[in-house]
């Protein structure tokens, strides 16, 4: 019987002993977390957000966006980090974001995807098609990826069908108005990290119709030469009636095109002034 006692004292003590020692544990392990959330709560991470609130439909570009530092513990697989922001330029919203927030991945078409080529800037019914330019022809290495250019030709045209090469004309006339530039040289909106131009450039890549695509290729293979005329990023005018330009032409309209020139000018100082 004492026996007996005994053994269920020590059983008792040893079921105590094992309760509190879970419960010693737990309370340590709460104090562990605690102290990890603090450290962790110390620490920031860069990551991508909107300058300003931006709604559905936006396609990014570098002003669209900037780095804010949040904790590092509140950094989710969701958050674009900083060394990801080239990534974002360029994709489309497919949710509206407020001001000075925190960019996701959901937030974009296609989500996050790891890599992305100039393909996926392209519209659907568009193409790529890249010309050869150098020094003026290029707008002296001004471009930039996502201006907005008109495409100008100077072309070795015989006068008249079956005369000989040595009465050929030199004739000038625009192929194309308005056209964006998809990259300069290998540049692209996504690969560029300012806003500098890329200066030393050979081609420049445009976003072009099928049609147009077709025109630019044979404008390349006629004797003569292409060159890039730079628009304002706002100006989507279209000069309806643009025609060829020769040495007679010049001779003739000379006179009248620095007349219009002089009455834009002083229309446009004239409205600056109001």
């Amino acid at each position: 019987m004492k026996q007996k006692f005994v053994l269920i004292i020590s059983l008792a003590a040893g079921l105590l002993a094992a309760v509190l020692a879970y419960i010693w544990l737990n309370s340590k392990k709460a104090e562990f977390d605690r102290e990890y959330a603090k450290l962790m709560g110390r620490g920031k991470a860069s990551v991508v957000a909107s300058d300003a609130a931006l709604p559905v439909g936006t396609v990014i570009e570098n002003s669209d966006i900037g780095i804010m530092k949040i904790d590092l513990a509140a950094v989710t697989d969701d958050h674009i980090l900083e060394k990801d922001a080239m990534r974002v330029i360029g994709r489309k919203l497919i949710y509206s974001t407020g001001s000075r927030t925190p960019l996701l991945w959901t937030y974009l078409d296609g989500g996050k995807q790891r890599f992305r080529t100039l393909s996926d800037d392209i519209q659907q019914g568009m193409r790529a098609v890249s010309i050869p330019v150098s020094g003026a022809s290029g707008v002296s290495g001004m471009l930039r990826p996502n201006d907005s250019v008109d495409v100008l030709g100077s072309f070795v045209l015989n006068s008249a069908p079956g005369t000989p090469l040595i009465e050929a004309e030199m004739v000038t006339l625009t192929v194309l108005q308005n056209v964006t530039v998809l990259a300069v040289g290998d540049r692209t909106v996504r690969s560029q990290v300012d806003s500098r131009s890329a200066s030393n450039y050979g081609t420049v890549t445009l976003h072009v119709t099928p049609r147009e695509a077709e025109v630019l290729v044979f404008a390349q293979q006629m004797r003569g030469k292409l060159f890039l005329t730079l628009r304002n990023s706002t100006d989507v005018y279209f000069e309806e009636e643009l025609p060829r330009v020769d040495f007679n032409k010049i001779e003739t309209e000379l006179q009248d095109l620095n007349e219009v020139r002089q009455t834009r000018i002083r229309n446009t100082k004239r409205s600056s002034v109001r």
